[in-house]
């Protein structure tokens, strides 16, 4: 049973109403004035009031207000001794639910008491599903944003808020404002608007709350009535940033921008990429000629908040030292001979961004003192120059040289060296990664097919085991030329070692080795082999030949690298 409210001037009225309504089983509340009607609103909750449109010195209407204020779930019928059209437009327009006449009529009152409940039962279900309906929307940990059939955003939960940095100001705005760099995911919400269907985007970089690259995962799904009419669309995102960088950091990237290897000494040189990124500060690359060092630089830059801004590069060993100090610091006209113009340095143009300074062991003692006042000042001078000139750059230095050791010969400044070096990024020598080899090998294939229209299909066993046991002292340049020597060569489907350089080519092969007719036949390789568990180097060694020879071997007598058929 219902807590029912009665609200007339008439103590007959109030008497009928709580007799014939008591009789039901419901509570009845009086209330004779709006001051005790407010005095009961403010102590309980009702299911249903009945009010009086003429409530003596009070307007019914101005107390339908406060009702309505007060307890908007609740319904209100009006009591009416003279029912207007005008009056009683006035009252459902204002809310009311519906409204009797007098004399009130005892089946009339419970008809119309018995709908207005049934009607209160609805609506207190409707909004107890709305409000476990938007608990589960505020509790679930992916953003949620809702947009209408005009890509309007109707809602987005607060994930998505701490997501976008933002608050409900967005609702009513289109969803363009909110994604403005990622038009492919408006275009996929568009798609499933006009469509119906769900679509997923997995693993893409999406720019969030203050320009920062996120990794996210994107679903789509089609908001319907019960009519399976379309009304909007639901997008979920899902940040994957911290499991894309466990995944990476759990060695299962193969590549990382342009730097190629699922090695753990390569993934050690990405995670080191990834946390100095993002942190401004002068960054030291260490490594062999030929290992990549320009390719760490740029990654450095491309993801770094600097990325909008120049990468300028400089060779410290390719110039002499005058024109390098002017091609560093640039000079103003007539500071020696032939500068017949004013000059802006490196320095100056990499002004917002990165600076690489190649080969940085090979500066002489003055520039040596130069540079260090750009690192200590971030300001530069230059050459017949009279003033300082603020610089904001990032400085990345390279070297394929010990500089330490140079450090201790007395031939480069012990400041200027821990100046540079505050975080060191080693690059490996492609001998001591030996198994990232087969995955640059197919990188050079694809690229050297690109630009020299081919379809080779990769290398033949023997040349892969050519290439994986030799040493590199050129690193991974070496290992790009060989390939590209071989595109000129090679006119078959894989390379073989006929299209190798010759000193690589040719590198373990006997004198006394005829290979191409050594004195066995199928058998007694197929029974070597599986004498030695199918190990090439000890199968050549018992038949006395090249493991060269044990290739082409099994190349012509039709055999795979198992040995079988």
């Amino acid at each position: 049973m219902q807590h029912i409210l009665v609200v007339d001037d008439e103590e007959n009225i109030r008497y009928t109403f709580a007799t014939f309504l008591g009789d039901e089983g419901h509570t009845v509340s009086v209330a004779s004035s709006l001051k005790e009607c407010c005095l009961l609103l403010d102590q309980s909750k009702f299911d249903l009031i009945f009010l009086d449109i003429m409530l003596g010195g009070d307007s019914g209407i101005d107390v339908l207000r406060h009702c309505r204020k007060e307890q908007p779930s609740c319904p209100v019928i009006m009591i009416t001794g003279s029912p207007e059209v005008e009056t009683a437009t006035d009252a459902l327009r204002l809310g009311a639910f519906d409204y009797i006449p007098k004399p009130i009529r005892h089946e009339a009152l419970l008809r119309l008491t018995q709908r207005a409940l049934e009607h209160k039962r609805l609506l207190d279900q409707k909004r107890a599903y709305e409000a476990r309906l938007r608990a589960i929307f505020q509790s679930v940990k992916e953003g949620l944003v809702t947009v209408d059939g005009e890509l309007v955003i109707t809602e987005l939960n607060e994930a998505a808020q701490v997501m976008f940095g933002c608050g409900n100001e967005v609702v009513g705005l289109e969803l363009s404002t909110l994604l403005p760099n990622s038009s492919a995911c408006v275009d996929l919400v568009r798609n499933t608007l006009h469509t119906t269907v769900p679509t997923d985007i997995f693993r893409v970089e999406m720019c969030l709350q203050g320009g920062v690259p996120h990794v996210m995962s994107l679903t789509t799904a089609p908001l319907l009535d019960e009519m399976e009419q379309i009304l909007g669309v639901v997008m979920t995102l899902r940040d994957e940033t911290r499991l894309d960088f466990l995944e990476r950091d759990r060695s299962e990237r193969q590549r990382f921008d342009k730097l190629i290897g699922n090695s753990a000494k390569m993934q050690e040189v990405y995670r080191l990429i990834e946390v100095l990124a993002d942190v401004d500060t002068t960054v030291l690359i260490t490594g062999e000629s030929g290992t990549g060092k320009e390719l760490v630089a740029e990654s450095l830059h491309l993801r770094s908040p600097r990325r909008n801004s120049s990468l300028v590069r400089i060779n410290c060993a390719a110039l002499p030292e005058t024109l390098l100090e002017s091609e560093l610091f640039g000079h103003v006209k007539g500071s020696f001979t032939g500068a017949t113009q004013d000059k802006i340095g490196r320095f100056q143009r990499a002004d917002g961004g990165t600076i690489l300074l190649d080969e940085i062991a090979d500066i002489s003692p003055a520039l040596q003192v130069r540079l260090l006042r750009v690192l200590q000042q971030r300001e530069i001078e230059k050459v017949g120059g009279s003033g300082p000139i603020p610089v904001d750059i990032r400085i990345v230095a390279a070297t394929h040289r010990n500089l330490l050791e140079k450090v201790r010969a007395g031939e480069f400044r012990e400041d200027l060296y821990y100046r540079l070096k505050v975080v060191e990024i080693r690059l490996p020598p492609l001998r001591s990664r030996r198994e990232d080899i087969p995955q640059l090998i197919e990188h050079f294939i694809d690229m050297y097919n690109k630009r020299f229209q081919r379809q080779i299909t990769g290398v033949t066993a023997a040349v892969m085991d050519i290439l994986t046991q030799h040493d590199w002292p050129g690193n991974v340049r070496e290992l790009e030329h060989v390939i590209e020597h071989a595109f000129v060569l090679c006119r078959d489907p894989l390379i073989g070692e006929r299209h190798l350089p010759q000193e690589l080519g040719s590198r373990d092969v006997p004198a006394t080795d005829d290979n191409l007719s050594a004195d066995f036949g199928r058998q007694e390789l197929i029974d070597s082999l599986a004498a030695v568990g199918g190990n090439k180097s000890q199968a050549a060694k018992r038949l006395g030949i090249s493991r060269r020879t044990i290739y082409r071997k099994m190349e012509e007598f039709g055999l795979d690298s198992n040995g079988d058929d």
